[in-house]
């Protein structure tokens, strides 16, 4: 680093302590030798750089001199906290921790090397009337990524590397000797090593080569990296899923509840792997129904501290590709030690119900299982049980749909809300490229499964909350969904009414009846899916925390994740908690498990973008050879540059922009989720259909552009 860059760095650290030598003294009013003494800095040189920064950042307005050299913040508390949210134009708006704080703009300039997502502290100038609140970055608190996925470009001398990420407007800098075997035009991670005040670009090195831009397992692997989700395992973490011992002794088996002898299945998608829960189905003497819901038992092939517990908390979840799962624990563990396979003996942790013939409990216990599943099931062979296509376990499979009918409908009444979303798959060629789409359905047999899994995870939240009931609180780990802010929620209704249907916004359990019958009404309606996404988008969303509130959406008071410990962590967590009271330990550190909660929330968030990412990938990738072809479309989306557009037939999501809309000058009606022509008004709006003709495509962007067909 230069000697001027380096001075340049020093005065910016020195700046920041002096502003926060005001900030800790209440704004007290101090000279240049008082802000000196307080930071412990006595050579002349350093007091008389503080001297200059006093007169610098009164020149700015940051401070004010009261009499002669004598300084004062011009306005206290004008320092906060926030995350950067980058624009398309290299400005910025900060994010405050508080909802009601209004976000401060920040010009390019003011930005000092910010990137979105950081977390930085700003200075907030004084507002002027009607003007909007505007600031500067005075420190990066912590980076939110130093990696990135982009293309390697090569010269004699020198490499820059181009970063995918459309919020990350810096070229890197890698020198020669930090390629590592890069080539030019090749996919890669870079890493950023320096950032040298006063440089315009970032310097870094090429971490990870990906392959060839466009090849599929490049593309989904720069995904997976984008997002911060690890290609591979650690070999320490390979090694020591390696030497868990396969062999379950008589001595565990003794430690548990033995339904090896009780029938028992699995029911799973076709390509599934991981089986991580089982039903077990006894009809009993006194003509009550005895259903298991049996858990792998990861936990206890997984030591608190381990290099393999510390592995899956820093994934924290499976992610979901199109066309591969990246699991959060090893091969060795998801497929195979802890799947509950059919026809092997399996450690399980169970929530076991005796219910009647209205699947109302009569008994309930909860602990350590062995099972041995006698057969696994697709969702397609039970749905043909369920449709009398076959004979397979039909009466107990039968039972069980009746069982799973109650229980639903009583969820229903009670206030839950039913979101059927369209869930997009695509069919794939051996080199992974998408040659047709179709739309999963999801039929009783799922619902099944999932009314079961519903019902182990809420009565396991609330039988750990009844134990601590007069000792105190127990700690535990809840998932848990606020109610919709009214605002967001009456922007939907006015939305919905314009399709004839009606909110009623008077009580809870009023907006979970009106939407459910909107649900069920707009099910195979060409608006359904716009709708639906606009009814989630006015939801709030659903967490990990360790305070007990409810779950909105399934109206629970209490609900947890219990029953996916091979996909999630939060799940393990439960079942280490869950163990530890049944076995009459104290209650566990709050402030430890809400820590670990912020994070598992964070890495769903991570994975659910990821899974998006890739599905916009493919979409774009199906669509590559269609440019010209005319399709018939849902507006699905507006914005202040443009609409989105959902293709019928094939689910396929781009944005027509307003440029390219030569009738009129069209501008966004945000209230009413519109685009208006200014001279002849005409409306586009969200729901309506249109044709539209396939204009461009961007692979690397996984952009698609529509045009408007006129007919």
């Amino acid at each position: 680093m230069s000697k001027k860059n380096n001075s340049s760095s020093i005065k910016l650290v020195l700046t920041r302590l002096v502003l926060d030598v005001f900030e800790q003294n209440n704004n007290q009013p101090l000279n240049y030798k008082q802000v000196s003494g307080r930071l412990n800095i006595n050579d002349d040189e350093s007091r008389q750089i503080i001297l200059e920064i006093l007169k610098e950042e009164a020149k700015k307005s940051i401070l004010k001199e009261i009499s002669p050299g004598k300084f004062q913040l011009l306005e206290l508390k004008t320092f906060i906290e926030g995350v950067v949210d980058m624009t398309n134009d290299g400005s910025a708006f900060i994010v405050t921790d508080d909802e009601d704080e209004t976000d401060i703009y920040v010009a390019p300039r003011k930005l000092r090397n910010a990137l979105n997502g950081d977390r930085v502290k700003v200075y907030v100038y004084a507002k002027s009337k009607g003007a909007r609140q505007e600031g500067e970055v005075i420190e990066i608190i912590k980076r939110a990524k130093l990696e990135f996925t982009g293309i390697v470009k090569v010269s004699e001398r020198f490499a820059f590397f181009i970063p995918d990420d459309r919020k990350m407007q810096h070229d890197i800098f890698i020198p020669i000797s930090d390629l590592n075997g890069a080539r030019n035009g090749i996919k890669a991670v870079a890493e950023i090593t320096d950032w040298p005040a006063g440089a315009k670009n970032p310097i870094g090195r090429i971490k990870h080569v990906l392959g060839v831009q466009g090849d599929n397992d490049t593309e989904m692997n720069a995904i997976l990296a984008e997002y911060g989700f690890p290609l591979s395992f650690p070999a320490e973490v390979e090694t020591e899923s390696e030497e868990i011992p396969a062999i379950i002794t008589p001595e565990e088996i003794a430690k548990r509840r033995d339904f090896r002898d009780t029938l028992t299945f699995t029911i799973d998608p076709f390509d599934a792997k991981d089986f991580d829960d089982a039903l077990s189905f006894k009809y009993l003497e006194n003509g009550n129904f005895e259903v298991g819901v049996h858990i792998a038992d990861v936990s206890h092939y997984i030591q608190p501290d381990s290099a393999l517990d510390k592995e899956a908390l820093d994934r924290a979840t499976s992610v979901y590709l199109v066309d591969r799962v990246i699991p959060m624990l090893p091969e060795r563990l998801s497929n195979g030690l802890c799947s509950l396979r059919p026809k092997e003996d399996k450690l399980c942790f169970a929530a076991v119900f005796e219910l009647n013939a209205e699947a109302n409990i009569v008994n309930e216990w909860f602990g350590k299982t062995v099972i041995h599943s006698d057969r696994r099931f697709t969702y397609e062979e039970v749905q043909e049980v369920i449709e009398n296509k076959s004979e397979e376990l039909s009466k107990e499979i039968h039972q069980l749909n009746a069982l799973a009918y109650k229980l639903r409908e009583r969820k229903f009444k009670n206030g839950a809300i039913s979101f059927e979303t369209t869930e997009v798959k695509f069919n794939l060629d051996e080199r992974g490229r998408p040659i047709g789409v179709y739309v999963k359905e999801r039929k009783d047999a799922h619902k099944l499964i999932e009314d079961f899994m519903l019902l182990a995870n809420r009565k396991v939240a609330e039988f750990v909350d009844k134990m601590g009931k007069g000792k105190g609180k127990y700690t535990f780990v809840y998932r848990v969904h606020d109610s919709p802010k009214p605002d967001a929620l009456a922007n939907f209704a006015q939305f919905a009414a314009r399709f004839g249907y009606r909110i009623n916004t008077k009580s809870d359990k009023e907006i979970a009846k009106s939407l459910n019958f909107l649900m069920e009404d707009v099910e195979g309606k060409k608006e359904q899916n716009v709708l639906t996404h606009l009814a989630i988008r006015s939801m709030a969303k659903a967490i990990y925390t360790t305070k007990t509130t409810s779950h909105y959406g399934l109206a629970f008071d209490h609900y947890t994740h219990f029953t996916s410990p091979i996909r999630r962590y939060p799940d393990v967590m439960v079942h280490r908690l869950l163990f530890h009271y049944l076995n009459h330990g104290q209650s566990a550190n709050a402030a430890f498990y809400e820590k670990l909660c912020e994070h598992c929330s964070q890495k769903e968030k991570k994975a659910a973008d990821a899974e998006r990412s890739s599905i916009k990938y493919k979409q774009a990738e199906f669509l590559k050879d269609q440019v010209g072809t005319i399709y018939s479309g849902i507006i699905s989306g507006v914005t202040e540059w443009g609409m989105y557009v959902e293709i019928i037939e094939n689910k396929c999501e781009g944005m027509i922009r307003l440029r390219d809309i030569a009738d009129d000058f069209y501008t966004l009606d945000e209230k009413n989720y519109a685009i208006i022509g200014q001279r002849k008004k005409k409306v586009y709006q969200l729901g309506d259909e249109v044709r539209i003709k396939v204009k461009n495509v961007d692979l690397t962007k996984k952009q698609i552009d529509f045009t408007l067909v006129n007919e």
